[in-house]
């Protein structure tokens, strides 16, 4: 594996500290029955959408790179592909949790537009992947 893929999934890694942090924040509010998380359904359902979005995609980046080391892309085309991979769980999360901030927001902010820019990041990512392995 390349050096860049071993430092991207490194940082990766890293990553999923705070996806468990995110969790345990996700089940207090639960369990301590915190007023705007329980009693407000968009915002739980989007809490919950953006952390289950960033453990599920921070696994899929670090499946997904290792492949890219297998392309014969260049060093600037594996860097751009790694970033569009490794965007999504930061941008999709981002765009879920900061779109609801206020515990008495029922509907969300300009800030869900994220989430649709994680995912064309995503396709980007995957697509250009997997047109360099064919």
């Amino acid at each position: 594996m390349s050096h860049a893929t071993l430092l991207t999934a490194g940082i990766l890694l890293i990553t999923v500290s705070t996806i468990v942090f995110g969790g345990l924040s996700l089940l207090m509010s639960i369990v301590k029955r915190i007023p705007g998380y329980l009693d407000n359904p968009v915002r739980r359902a989007l809490w919950t959408a953006g952390h289950a979005h960033a453990g599920v995609l921070v696994i899929f980046a670090l499946v997904a790179l290792p492949y890219l080391d297998r392309t014969d892309y260049s060093a600037g085309t594996q860097t751009l592909v790694r970033a569009l991979l490794v965007a999504p769980p930061i941008v999709m999360s981002l765009g879920f949790f900061l779109s609801v901030v206020r515990p008495t927001d029922t509907k969300p902010n300009k800030l869900i537009w994220l989430v649709p820019l994680g995912g064309a990041s995503l396709a980007a990512g995957t697509l250009t992947l997997g047109l360099g392995l064919v």
